[in-house]
């Protein structure tokens, strides 16, 4: 069975002689990630036919994989030039322009272009559209779906157009893509796309990436692993692999396994791809701690390399000197990376490395440390909020980042949002969630001096309890922060809280000793405040021996014992 070329090739019903042998090379090349060779190919095929649109929009596909947004502008310019009102460059356009901000501009494109198709589906303008849309940021990943559905549903060819593998795997994109519930629909996809060409590496690879999302980790593993079974030259599912056990996260990292598929990867990539490969090469040298060979490698690239290369170069710079132990150097290269670049043009992994780097550096001068120390939790903070993916992860290591820092109030902000996300995405908070929003709110209120951390510390600790009636530590946690509000134990507010926390903790008073001792304290001190010598005697009688010593006992003790003046009153 032939096999799709890639997610924004059609099938080549018409192609023939020699140019559309070349534009087939070039799909083909484009499906294998060989976009330099992909480049040339499509410029041999406008050289041969300079009117034929699809060369222009795939030469510009080409150079957007070089990461050449250029380049790729003036490919779909001068085809529009050569082809006037061509729908699917025009969405080359739209993607050019979504790439640059102007959603309203590329939507005004994408639309034009379903119009000129409407009666003859179009599979090339619609992938194209559904690929813009799904793979930029700030496209309409709702407009996405609807494109794609309308061409592939209720179509079976006897309307005009059959859909191919090619559209099962855009849509399987798109449905990716929308995440959360959306993941089954995109399996569903993926699977039809097998079903139409059954060693398709991709449909299997991108699989993988749903499973990988959902946290089904040996799963991804197993279908990228696959993908590289049916087409053992399909390099894209080698380099999943190889970035799958570069990142660092358990379950994940391996050095020794990055560096392999890394390899495997290199040996299927595109040799006329000169500075993707030398990069690459000094990542080996990275992953292998040859930090100052990575280092120069990087440096005699960067004259040479675009500019989204530059970028990946200086990252690695500063990286490969934070490695090595010099963590100021690291600093210094990284500033002025990023004076070069402009923070607007930062990715989430800029952010992540610059936090890495300041959390590294130690001074002697308190005052400089600490300003060090709030620039390493800013550009963390802003690794967690720079992608829209919201990824649990990346938001619980702000947390606790925060946490760590001694930033109540931030940490209990971001295990709030730890909270909120995961109910977004259809997850029960555990109880652990709740209790570290309430604990960091509750240190964030020195003591019940700030009352608004108070009050988020209290409504944390009582979903707490709403949710998980049976553990002891919502109950108690709602004493104590009701207790901040009460220092002196005179009006009560702990009392229902404690008295319930003792109703579940007094049954294993060695697990429970310190909560017990702070719950009898107060409720202790309460009823002396009352008069009410019963209910005091009686916290007194359970306080005393979980704490000999205890200091209220002692007072009250002291104050009752005390002979008491006669006349004259006070």
């Amino acid at each position: 069975m032939k096999k799709r070329i890639s997610t924004v090739v059609a099938l080549f019903l018409l192609a023939g002689g020699a140019m559309a042998q070349t534009i087939e090379d070039g799909l083909k090349n484009l499906y294998y990630g060989k976009y330099a060779t992909a480049k040339s190919n499509f410029e041999q095929a406008i050289a041969a036919k300079p009117t034929d649109e699809r060369a222009y929009y795939y030469l510009g596909i080409a150079e957007l994989g070089q990461e050449n947004k250029d380049g790729a502008a003036a490919a779909f310019q001068k085809g529009l030039t050569a082809v006037p009102n061509s729908p699917l460059l025009n969405v080359g356009l739209g993607r050019i322009d979504l790439l640059s901000g102007n959603a309203a501009a590329a939507r005004q494109k994408f639309d034009a272009a379903l119009n000129a198709t409407a009666k003859n589906k179009n599979g090339d303008v619609a992938r194209a559209i559904a690929d813009a849309n799904t793979e930029v940021k700030g496209g309409d990943k709702a407009f996405a779906l609807a494109v794609m559905k309308q061409l592939v549903e209720g179509n079976d060819g006897r309307k005009g157009y059959k859909p191919v593998a090619a559209d099962y795997i855009e849509l399987g994109d798109v449905y990716r893509y929308m995440g959360g519930e959306n993941g089954g629909k995109a399996i569903e996809a993926y699977e039809k796309a097998l079903e139409l060409e059954q060693n398709n590496a991709e449909a299997v690879m991108k699989r993988g990436h749903v499973n990988y999302n959902a946290k089904l980790l040996e799963q991804a593993v197993a279908d990228w692993s696959q993908a590289t079974t049916l087409d053992p030259n399909y390099a894209p599912a080698f380099y999943e692999l190889y970035q799958f056990y570069y990142t660092p996260k358990p379950r994940q990292f391996s050095l020794p396994k990055a560096k392999e598929y890394l390899q495997k990867y290199l040996a299927l990539s595109d040799q006329a791809d000169k500075t993707r490969n030398e990069y690459y090469l000094a990542s080996i040298m990275f992953l292998d701690r040859d930090y100052e060979g990575a280092i120069n490698k990087a440096k005699s690239l960067i004259p040479q390399a675009n500019e989204s290369y530059k970028m990946k170069l200086e990252r690695m710079i500063a990286d490969a000197y934070l490695q090595k132990g010099d963590s100021l150097a690291a600093r210094q290269h990284f500033d002025d990376y990023v004076k070069r670049s402009g923070e607007s043009k930062l990715e989430p992994i800029d952010y992540k490395l610059g936090s890495e780097i300041y959390s590294r550096i130690k001074l002697g001068d308190s005052t400089q440390q600490a300003a060090i120390d709030q620039q390493s939790l800013n550009y963390l903070e802003k690794y967690a909020t720079s992608d829209t993916a919201k990824d649990l992860d990346r938001y619980e290591s702000v947390a606790k980042a925060f946490q760590q820092a001694r930033v109540f109030n931030k940490a209990g902000e971001w295990y709030q949002k730890v909270a909120d996300l995961k109910a977004e995405k259809g997850e029960k908070p555990a109880a652990l969630d709740l209790f570290n929003i309430g604990q960091n709110y509750y240190y964030a209120s020195s003591g019940g001096t700030d009352t608004a951390m108070l009050a988020k510390s209290s409504e944390a600790f009582g979903k707490l309890t709403t949710a998980f009636p049976d553990l002891t530590t919502g109950h108690f946690w709602q004493g104590m922060a009701a207790a901040a509000r009460d220092v002196e134990a005179k009006t009560g507010v702990a009392q229902p809280f404690f008295e319930k926390y003792l109703s579940l903790a007094e049954a294993d008073p060695a697990k429970n000793k310190a909560g017990l001792i702070k719950a009898y304290t107060y409720l202790m001190v309460y009823y002396y405040n009352k008069e009410d010598k019963a209910n005091m005697q009686k916290y007194m009688d359970k306080l005393t021996p979980l704490d000999p010593t205890s200091e209220p006992v002692k007072q009250i003790r002291d104050i009752m014992n005390k002979p008491q003046q006669k006349g004259g009153g006070r």
